[in-house]
């Protein structure tokens, strides 16, 4: 843990912790959640506002007329809908710029991100999981590779020539370049954002869900949607190659193989409902 620590203070660019949004995660472990404390965490934030009115409105359509303020959006489209709106604008403004080091274009891991995230949470919905905290592990998988693409620059010769021609999978190529891989970085960050412990192990684990226990169902989940971004496209460069499939991961979850062609057209379809999700 202590090496790691060091790895993460060398980075200058650490992403900070989105106040807001970390507070709403915690609000997702309340059975009773009061609109009034989520239009209070929001109300204040103008850009958050006006950036949260224009994503309801786009949700909310078939309501008729326009929605105007926070306290209306709430009334009308409940915590859910809210926070995932929140997760949406939190998680573009993060992981919407290029990634250098990976030769992830501007955009990419916000679509994956965003589309594993979906996957994640159908999943969730077909085993009677918690959708919105699965959603939330499955959209800040990827995180830690905010911290380690700025250590890859000038190295994705390397990175390639470890996952095509030393047959390493992705993470492999990132420990043996670094020292360090994407999911355990991640996890650390969550962790420094003061997360919850299942959001923080579903993250760190995502790539080997078992270590995950007690919230292996949670990693499972996480790493069974990442897999339905790829299968819909929604990788990033050579990468969608160098992913290793972990079989035990539908065996956490109890799920049958035949049953991921199932899951992955009702990710399909949920993506072209999502209106808040900008995928082009």
């Amino acid at each position: 843990m202590q090496a790691l620590d060091e790895f993460i203070n060398q980075v200058k660019t650490l992403p900070p912790a989105p106040r807001i949004f970390t507070q709403l995660i915690c609000l997702l472990g309340e059975d009773d959640v009061d609109s009034a404390s989520i239009v209070e965490l929001i109300v204040f934030d103008p850009a958050l506002t006006a950036k949260i009115l224009h994503r309801c409105n786009q949700a909310a359509r078939g309501l008729g007329q326009p929605i105007h303020s926070l306290p209306e959006a709430v009334m009308h489209l409940g915590f859910n809908e809210i926070y995932r709106c929140v997760a949406a604008v939190f998680g573009e403004s993060m992981l919407c710029k290029a990634q250098l080091g990976y030769g992830i274009a501007a955009g990419e891991l916000w679509r994956h991100s965003a589309t594993a995230a979906i996957g994640a949470r159908c999943v969730a919905r077909s085993l009677s999981l918690d959708e919105n905290l699965t959603f939330t592990a499955a959209l800040l998988h990827d995180i830690g590779k905010l911290v380690l693409s700025s250590f890859l620059e000038g190295t994705y010769t390397t990175l390639m020539r470890e996952t095509c021609q030393a047959g390493h999978s992705f993470m492999e190529a990132e420990k043996a370049i670094l020292g360090v891989e994407h999911a355990e970085v991640g996890g650390r960050v969550l962790a420094r954002w003061n997360l919850p412990e299942n959001l923080v192990r579903a993250v760190w684990h995502h790539h080997d869900p078992a270590l995950a226990e007690p919230h292996a169902q949670l990693a499972a989940a996480v790493y069974l949607g990442d897999m339905i971004a790829h299968v819909l496209g929604q990788g990033h460069g050579h990468q969608a190659f160098a992913v290793r499939g972990r079989a035990e991961a539908l065996d956490i979850l109890q799920l049958a193989p035949a049953q991921i062609d199932n899951l992955v057209l009702e990710t399909e379809l949920a993506l072209r409902h999502s209106n808040w999700f900008t995928l082009p």
